[in-house]
């Protein structure tokens, strides 16, 4: 048995995460005790697949720990172990409580990327290093995974269909995780470190509460990614394992400690990532670069290196990966250029992002963001003509078109990255299918300057008409900082229509598309994929003034589309769907009678009325 290891030094006298990194080289060389130098003749894991029994673990037994704290090559901690809590993990599952030693661990503490360091005792494999205990511990003192458990999710079965997307930020199924600093949680799970690469600083603050909801800790510019490059230092138990959520020109990989391998897959982590189940993930392997100590947020720079298979299972006591196995991305390209006459780069990013509905949206949102907004053509006071669209194999493509301009704080990028994802949001967590999406394309053309406008006065050439005349209309908008302007737009009127006053409805496209949805407590019944894609289309532009007539026939509403000028015999057919829902009904047909462009984001809406005669 090792004897216990004393800390160098008072925990209060430790460097924090200002601390010049190469503290942690001095310590190794020369502040090792004679019992590390011990542990230090064991120069490997053991090979062995013996498991030490969970029935004999007992306060006082030592054993070793691995983990990489700089390169690929795991080395050895002391782990003294101080009994069991029981239930801690889940319903019959007990944690293993356990005090790390050695002139490492006791220098950097429990740090985020070591969870599913393998914990050997007499050369058995006892479970994975998973929990840290408390926020600000003086002591590397940390919860340890049986490896039983962690078999539990070795023996699942082959991947299945992933469930059902859940809102931005949320996990499935409950309410976000509390953050790791909050004074109540006690035990939590070590921290996940996902590391944005080409991201700036300001996204990964934007975006990066949604990734701590699901127990990962963003961290940008910490690490790169060189997927060419081949690690031939073969994964075992104690290597660094990287989960790839977006590689290209655009990285993010969350990195943890492998626990178990054998000649088909590994087990690491000790704890779920997301905890999303049936999961495919590209599986790399990584170098660490260096291990970065602190009390408040410790964790390990690393590199992803080469594609060795895929994660095909996150579930509650630890994930597990196939070698060889190819999980399925989504190919995105967003192109900004300048608009004509500039001097500015064009820059042209291609990348691909996970196909999970869990952590996807998260990261496309992050990725596209980070496309628009961080490049030498951005600029607070801008805007951006974007066009693009979804294309998916099983229900046709979704048309990007609308033009975004900075305002009242919000950016034009940050304006663009929303319209983008209540468009793919409403595809990708479909209720009713799964959708297949084979690329996405955004191109975006950027102006520097605000390119806003606001409807101001609207009026018409005559007071009266006759069924079929042309009129015209003529809507007076006014640009931001700009002198105001006069559009005319020739309406033809219907011939059938009837005898009195006629509203005309004169808006931006975003107060038309209101105009002809369901109203608000319709509860409709939710749409398929086909549906959705048509209703997503059929979408009006908010760059153009658009004009729409207000007849007086009855008009019914669906979630898929409306229904104008529905003749009475057919309203009195449908009436029976308004008892589940799926229609509702309106006084006036909405008739779109034509737009103009207004070659700038437009806001606002007039009603005009004409009499028929």
């Amino acid at each position: 048995m090792n004897p216990r290891r004393k800390a160098t030094a008072p925990a209060s006298q430790l460097p924090l995460l200002a601390a010049p990194l190469c503290a942690l080289t001095l310590a190794s060389a020369f502040l090792a005790s004679p019992a590390a130098s011990a542990q230090a003749a064991a120069t490997a894991p053991p090979k062995t697949a013996e498991i030490f029994p969970f029935a004999d673990v007992k306060r006082g037994l030592h054993g070793t720990a691995w983990t990489v704290f700089e390169g690929v090559d795991p080395e050895p901690m002391d782990v003294e172990i101080l009994g069991r809590l029981k239930d801690a993990i889940g319903p019959g599952q007990d944690m293993i409580l356990a005090r790390l030693h050695g002139t490492k661990p006791e220098f950097t503490g429990v740090v985020a990327g070591m969870s599913g360091s393998p914990v050997y005792i007499d050369g058995k494999l006892l479970g994975a290093v998973s929990y840290r205990i408390g926020q600000f511990s003086k002591e590397p003192i940390c919860g340890i995974t049986p490896i039983g458990s962690m078999f539990q999710v070795r023996d699942l079965p082959a991947l299945v269909d992933p469930g059902i997307a859940v809102p931005l930020g949320k996990t499935q199924g409950a309410a976000p995780a509390p953050a790791a600093t909050d004074p109540n949680i006690q035990i939590h799970p070590i921290d996940t470190p996902l590391v944005f690469n080409g991201f700036s600083a300001e996204t990964v603050t934007r975006y990066g509460e949604g990734f701590r909801a699901m127990g990962m800790e963003p961290v940008n510019g910490i690490g790169s990614a060189a997927p060419d490059t081949l690690q031939p230092e073969p994964i075992i138990p104690g290597s660094a394992v990287s989960a790839v959520l977006a590689r290209g020109d655009l990285n993010v990989a969350a990195t943890c400690t492998v626990t178990y391998v054998d000649a088909h897959q590994l087990l690491a982590c000790g704890h779920p990532i997301t905890q999303f189940g049936d999961v495919s993930i590209p599986m790399t392997k990584a170098q660490v670069l260096a291990t970065l100590p602190s009390p408040m947020n410790a964790f390990k720079i690393v590199n992803t290196t080469e594609t060795v298979g895929s994660f095909t299972q996150d579930r509650a006591n630890a994930v597990a990966g196939t070698f060889g196995r190819t999980a399925r991305m989504i190919p995105v390209s967003v192109a900004v250029t300048p608009a004509p006459g500039s001097n500015l780069p064009a820059q042209s990013l291609h990348f691909e992002v996970l196909d999970n509905r869990q952590l996807t949206p998260q990261v496309m949102l992050a990725a596209v963001y980070q496309s628009l907004n961080q490049t030498n053509i951005a600029a607070n006071d801008m805007s951006l003509h974007l066009t693009g669209e979804i294309a998916l194999a099983n229900a046709g493509s979704i048309r990007l078109s609308n033009t975004f301009a900075s305002a009242d704080g919000v950016s034009a990028a940050s304006a663009a990255t929303q319209y983008f994802a209540g468009r793919f949001m409403a595809i990708y967590g479909n209720d009713l299918a799964k959708p297949h999406i084979d690329s996405i394309r955004i191109e975006a053309m950027a102006v520097s300057h605000r390119e806003s406008a606001e409807i101001e006065t609207v009026r018409l050439s005559t007071n009266e008409a006759n069924p079929g005349d042309t009129i015209t209309l003529e809507a007076t908008i006014r640009p931001f900082q700009q002198q105001t302007r006069v559009l005319r737009i020739p309406v033809t009127l219907p011939t059938t229509l009837t005898e009195g006053p006629l509203r005309i409805f004169v808006s931006d496209g975003a107060s038309l598309d209101r105009l002809l949805r369901p109203p608000a407590n319709a509860g409709t019944q939710p749409l398929g994929l086909t549906d959705t894609v048509a209703q997503l289309n059929r979408s009006h532009a908010n760059d153009r003034v658009w004009v729409t007539l207000l007849d007086h026939q009855t008009q019914g509403v669906t979630a898929a589309a409306a229904l104008p000028s529905l003749p009475p015999s057919i309203a009195n057919v449908l009436q029976p769907l308004r008892g589940t829902r799926q229609i509702s009904f309106t006084s006036e047909t909405a008739a779109e009678a034509g737009s103009a462009p207004a070659d700038a984001e437009l806001s606002g809406a007039e009603v005009v009325t004409i009499r028929i005669r």
